[in-house]
């Protein structure tokens, strides 16, 4: 015999224990494996389906938030173009309350002037109104010396009789 021989006749021998765990360990593996397959294949599709929705769900969020970003953006180029809108309004309303300020102060000064003109020229006018009433007083207080002086006597009396004559004609 020849060591192959007796090798085949070992290995198909009914009464050989290894040869029915072997079958045995073939007819397991063929009738678990169809469940198997399918247990293992469901798991694995649904492991697939839900990768496959936790990416079309990412694939939604990374869409809505690009359109809030841009949303955000362009709500952020308008509250850009506010402030412009806001700073430029206020530089406009600073120069006119400048202008007017100005404007006002200049008028406040024009008629601070105005009004110290007027008092000097009301000092100016009492001044020579007070100077003409010297010089009156002193111009009658003279008069007064010289007629006193001239009046003594006769002709005083001619002079004063003529000048009681004409004053009616003089009050009417």
């Amino acid at each position: 015999m020849s060591p192959c021989a007796g090798a085949g006749k070992a290995v198909f021998d009914l009464h050989n224990p290894a040869l029915w765990a072997a079958v045995g360990f073939v007819i397991f593996i063929v009738a678990t494996w169809k469940p198997l397959s399918r247990g293992i294949t469901g798991q694995l599709d649904a492991r697939a389906e839900k990768i496959r929705n936790e990416i079309a769900e990412a694939e939604k969020l990374r869409t809505e938030a690009k359109a809030l970003l841009e949303t955000y953006r362009r709500k952020h180029q308008e509250a850009l173009g506010e402030a412009a809108a806001i700073v430029a309004r206020a530089r406009n309303e600073a120069e006119r309350i400048a202008a007017e300020s100005s404007a006002a102060l200049d008028a406040t000064l024009k008629r601070r002037e105005q009004q110290t003109l007027d008092k000097i020229a009301q000092a100016e006018a009492a001044a020579r109104r007070d100077v003409r009433n010297q010089a009156v007083d002193i111009a009658i207080a003279a008069a007064r010396g010289i007629v006193t002086e001239s009046l003594k006597g006769p002709r005083g009396a001619a002079l004063v009789e003529a000048a009681i004559k004409e004053l009616p004609a003089k009050l009417h």
